[in-house]
């Protein structure tokens, strides 16, 4: 919205909407519209896969004073069936969009919500900064360490919002216990281990394939190389299958986990990672990547963090299906998105407290009142009221751990990691550093 129009807006508002409401020209919902238009924020989504209805609801608020312009997806269906439902539970239509880049050109729009396949993350975000959009950009925030390095220079260039959808920071518990331990409440906290464990199943392998109806193949590859479509790919199995467009489970969940511990251990980079990982069930599956990993980071101070994964395996060797256990010299906390428990060093529970907003766990998309929380933080960081809980260059430095996880299983050794700068000190671990782009796709400042 230009100045004019907001000046305008300001000076007009009460005059209009009390001649108006006076008569019946002007629903309750319209009447708020005008009411709050100066302070409106013009939002976009760009994927509309399962992560989508964790937005809805923020969306919805009327206390956030959100409109909600487009809904965008390469896949038709997605985007009729999110029509659908925004125009149920916002009374009132979105434009339906196929390319990103027509969303992130239209200057009405101040917010995308980029929620796209892990490829599309830092190139998407890095169009809409350039085109002077705040983002909120679902984890994992980048693809590969070039990108992880582009999106914070992007916002720093830019100077918008930029939040990753880590939720976790935002919720209450979370947040409490994290100061608690940086107060000394564990004493010194030395070694944290974060874990997700899952019981995903058969994967079916690739094969050659019509493009399904519907589907914009070529702006589904966005930034990638071209190849052609094959079974099961647009779908959530891109996430298997090789790394054209996916970050492994360790992208997809690790991010989360990997973020609290580095969070209450309060380190940056680590110094070096090494891993252990194999694709253990299923073997003879489509499922092209690990989907076991034992990771550790070690970190200046004599600090470890160990990540813990199970893609298809369901045992709950810590009691939960995902969480993050952080030890100290004088006790332990346990804390996932259902609760905290603290512990003295004798392994007596002190203290249980449950979160106030529940989450989804290990299922498809989540979502919940963390989310909604999160969201509202992006929105009122964007109205000058708050301070993101995870700003992209915070966020990008546990994005690191999940990259260095990645490259070391990819290059099957450990390596050691420049703690200030993040440079991976290994030959074959810089070859990935970055990846092949599609002619004129590559990410830019």
């Amino acid at each position: 919205m230009g100045t004019n129009r907001r000046k305008f807006i300001r000076n007009t508002t009460v005059g209009t909407a009390g001649i108006l409401m006076g008569g019946s020209h002007l629903s309750a919902k319209s009447y708020s519209k005008i009411v709050g238009a100066n302070d409106r924020i013009f939002a976009a989504i760009a994927g509309l896969g399962r992560r989508v209805n964790a937005i809805y609801t923020p969306i919805a608020l009327q206390r956030n004073n959100v409109e909600l312009l487009y809904l965008c997806d390469v896949k038709e269906s997605q985007r009729v069936k999110a029509g659908k439902v925004v125009a149920d539970r916002m009374d009132y239509k979105p434009k339906l969009e196929n390319d990103i880049r027509k969303v992130i050109e239209d200057p009405k729009v101040d917010a995308l919500f980029n929620l796209t396949p892990d490829h599309w993350h830092a190139p998407g975000s890095i169009m809409a900064l350039k085109e002077g959009k705040h983002v909120y950009v679902e984890k994992p925030c980048s693809h590969n360490m070039a990108e992880n390095e582009l999106l914070v220079a992007a916002q720093k260039k830019y100077g918008k919002v930029v939040q990753m959808g880590n939720q976790q920071r935002s919720a209450e518990h979370t947040i409490e216990i994290i100061k608690e331990i940086h107060n000394g409440i564990i004493g010194t906290p030395y070694r944290a281990v974060a874990f997700f464990s899952n019981r995903r199943g058969e994967v079916p392998h690739q094969q050659a394939a019509l493009v399904p109806e519907g589907l914009d193949w070529d702006l589904f590859q966005g930034p990638a190389v071209r190849r052609d479509y094959t079974s099961e790919t647009w779908n959530y199995n891109w996430h298997w299958y090789g790394w054209d467009y996916g970050t492994a489970e360790l992208g997809n969940n690790g991010t989360h986990e990997l973020d609290v511990a580095r969070w209450a251990l309060q380190v940056d980079f680590p110094n070096h990672v090494q891993v252990n990982a194999a694709k253990t069930a299923f073997v003879d599956d489509g499922w092209e990547m690990y989907d076991a990993m034992d990771a550790t980071y070690k970190f200046d101070g004599n600090k470890t963090i160990k990540w813990d994964g199970k893609s298809r395996n369901g045992y709950n060797t810590y009691g939960g299906g995902r969480g993050t256990i952080i030890y100290g010299s004088e006790g332990t906390v346990f804390v996932d998105r259902g609760l905290y428990k603290l512990h003295d060093r004798d392994g007596k529970l002190v203290k249980t407290v449950e979160a106030k907003y529940k989450e989804g766990s290990i299922g498809l998309g989540g979502g919940g009142g963390m989310s909604t929380v999160h969201v509202e933080n992006f929105f009122n960081t964007i109205r000058g009221k708050e301070k993101l809980q995870a700003p992209i260059d915070d966020a990008a430095v546990s994005m690191a751990m999940v990259h260095y996880g990645n490259v070391a299983y990819r290059i099957n050794k450990g390596f050691n990691i420049d703690p200030v700068t993040g440079k991976m000190l290994d030959d074959d671990a810089m070859k990935l550093w970055s990846r092949e782009y599609a002619k004129g796709w590559e990410p830019k400042l």
